[in-house]
């Protein structure tokens, strides 16, 4: 059985200034910061935007020397993210599980380079499962 996803939690976007960016989604868009997330705006992280309905989430890479970090970025619960990983890794995917502190990721691309992440922010039930197993 394939797990479940809540949604798409945020896609990836490249940028070449973060001030700059910014300011245009503001004033075209309306999206504003989310500052909870702002601790991982450091060290080639994202800057996080929202829109007003913070329904729709952007994550902000400057280029700088990364290599393309565009990707889409699906929600789940803790449950359905530790279902996802086994399920993954049951189809032979090569996946890069981080700890954000404040979230969990798993990140994989499917056969023609295209990039996905899973995350949940359940990060200490993850955390415990993960340490139990």
């Amino acid at each position: 059985m394939i797990p479940q996803l809540t949604g798409v939690d945020h896609v990836h976007i490249a940028v070449d200034n973060w001030a700059d960016a910014e300011a245009w989604y503001k004033k075209v868009m309306g999206f504003k910061r989310i500052d909870a997330l702002m601790g991982w705006a450091v060290n080639g992280g994202p800057l996080t935007i929202e829109n007003p309905e913070g329904t729709v989430h952007l994550a902000m890479f400057e280029k700088s020397d990364q290599p393309d970090m565009s990707a889409v970025a699906f929600g789940a619960n803790a449950d359905e993210f530790l279902e996802w990983k086994e399920h993954l890794e049951g189809h032979g995917l090569k996946l890069r599980l981080t700890d954000h502190k404040m979230a969990y990721s798993l990140y994989f691309s499917d056969p023609w380079c295209n990039r996905y992440e899973i995350t949940t922010y359940d990060r200490d039930h993850v955390a415990e499962k993960l340490a139990a197993s």
